[in-house]
């Protein structure tokens, strides 16, 4: 992976942290929100994993793909599989 690519998914990455901030200081009980959606995330990434043998697609977990997952739940899993399949790894 390129430095220019690492750059960019970083700073998309904080783009939605930032994001992410902004909506958890207007809702009520933010940090339950905010748990529960990485939950879900990590869950929907963990179900993509265990049904790889039937699919044939799964997720690898790193950094990049745990931190969607926590940051935007069961949409960053989604997003993660849009990428692939556009990307065609």
């Amino acid at each position: 992976m390129s430095a220019g690519l690492k750059v960019g998914i970083g700073l998309v990455l904080a783009a939605c942290g930032v994001v992410l901030l902004f909506s958890l200081a207007f809702i009520h009980r933010p940090v339950r929100r905010l748990l529960s959606g990485a939950l879900q995330g990590l869950c929907a990434l963990a179900a993509v994993n265990i049904l790889a043998g039937v699919t044939g697609v799964s997720l690898g977990l790193n950094v990049y793909s745990g931190t969607v997952c926590c940051l935007l739940g069961l949409p960053g899993v989604v997003s993660l599989l849009l990428a692939e399949w556009l990307l065609g790894r």
